[in-house]
């Protein structure tokens, strides 16, 4: 017990030291710590198309990707409906678009599953990279210099998959990681983040059937005083792989319905990690479990490893860890709200009957939780439900939200918009 206390204090110091370096940055998919948690103070609860929006861009096409920011520029992936060039665009917070480059080609005007821009861009306040849903990687400066790129297909195997790929590079030191698990490939890699040179790849083994084999996942980096690794998820396992050498340190499966092994089963929604442990989401009708973070080998349903499990399927939404308290929002937008060491259900309740794409994010006290539609849910955390507003605005938004300076951005297949206290 008190050894799980000090994790506790130590990772908490972590997550404090984390915001006060990059308070005002959200450098990647949710966030610093990729867990949807933002320090910012006094955001906006309520607006409409009219009230608190500081300003509104219009978007050349639709796209499910989230904007990044850091200091004074915002960065996001977009199609071009009239080009059919898949862009990075970069956006001074002012709202003004700053420059526009062409990061790839094709049709990609779908609205309703993921498209070539569905990647969301990653920034270390030097370089800007991005990964097309063909497989188009490439690394940027905030200038809008191009300083390398490559095709996958270059190196690795042809992409195969289903309305493309969605996964997001995630940077961490000095190398840019990658997964690329589809039906043709099992495979993660990591390369030098300035100039995108090979560092290692490797294969990762699975038994995966069928759609299980696609994986719209986005690697995450564990960390704590005492163990720090990669974790990628699909094709039916969560693994743990060195940063270094990409070697395999654990894995874990059992992630299909109660009712046997589910070959439609693919993953969308990504883990998130907290002090201690490690939620692992699952697809459709499938087994959501919560893991220690110091496995070996496999641990699949190794009661030593698996704190708790619960059939409870977000499908797209990832989770959010806020105190000890877990919540999953599933893609029909129905809330659970669960203990995070035991699993107890504290409540299960709609907060709004539309389809939810876009992961949840804490901030100031609140959850946010976007709909398609353009409704965007404030929910008080806590184990008794609670919505504090609801907002509306006339757009489609899959993508989830990013806080930075202030405000909340909320990027619409019609616009980019930033949300901000009047």
């Amino acid at each position: 017990m008190i050894e799980k206390r000090f994790t506790c204090v130590l990772w908490l110091l972590a997550v404090a030291t984390t915001s006060v370096c990059q308070a005002e940055n959200w450098p990647m998919w949710r966030g610093p710590r990729q867990d949807g948690i933002s320090p910012e103070r006094d955001l906006p609860i309520e607006w409409s198309e009219t009230e608190n929006v500081a300003w509104r861009l219009a978007m050349p096409g639709v796209a499910p990707s989230t904007p990044v920011i850091w200091d004074d520029k915002a960065f996001i992936t977009s199609t071009d409906r009239d080009s059919e060039d898949i862009l990075l665009i970069c956006v001074d917070t002012d709202g003004i678009r700053h420059w526009k480059r062409r990061i790839g080609r094709g049709v990609s005007e779908q609205e309703d599953k993921d498209n070539l821009a569905a990647g969301s861009p990653s920034t270390d306040g030097e370089h800007v990279w991005t990964m097309t849903g063909d497989g188009t990687v490439t690394c940027h400066d905030f200038a809008g210099n191009r300083t390398w790129q490559f095709e996958v297909e270059d190196r690795y195997e042809k992409i195969d998959m289903p309305w493309s790929m969605a996964s997001s590079p995630t940077p961490y030191e000095d190398l840019l990681y990658i997964q690329l698990l589809h039906l043709n490939s099992s495979r993660v890699i990591a390369v030098d983040k300035t100039t995108g040179a090979e560092v290692w790849n490797v294969e990762r083994p699975t038994d995966a059937e069928g759609k299980c084999l696609r994986s719209y996942a986005t690697p995450i980096v564990y960390r704590d005083d005492q163990r720090k690794y990669l974790l990628t998820q699909g094709q039916d396992y969560i693994v743990a792989h060195d940063l270094n050498d990409g070697r395999e340190l654990w894995r874990c499966g059992d992630f299909h319905p109660r009712s046997g092994y589910d070959p439609m089963m693919h993953i969308s929604s990504s883990p998130v990690v907290g002090p201690g442990m490690i939620l692992v989401p699952a697809g459709n009708q499938g087994n959501f479990q919560v893991l220690r973070p110091d496995g070996i080998g496999d641990v699949t349903g190794d009661p030593n490893y698996r704190l708790w499990n619960d059939y409870i399927s977000p499908k797209r939404p990832s989770a959010l860890l806020v105190d000890s308290l877990v919540y999953i929002c599933r893609e029909s937008g129905v809330l659970h709200c669960l203990d995070a060491q035991t699993g107890q259900e504290h409540y299960q309740r709609p907060i709004h009957r539309s389809t939810h794409h876009a992961s949840p994010v804490y901030v100031d006290n609140c959850i946010y939780f976007v709909a398609r539609d353009g409704t965007v849910t404030v929910v008080k955390p806590g184990v008794e439900f609670e919505i504090v507003a609801t907002n509306k605005l006339d757009d489609t938004i899959s993508a989830s939200p990013a806080v930075s300076g202030g405000r909340v951005y909320l990027r619409g297949f019609k616009a980019l918009y930033a949300i901000e206290q009047q």
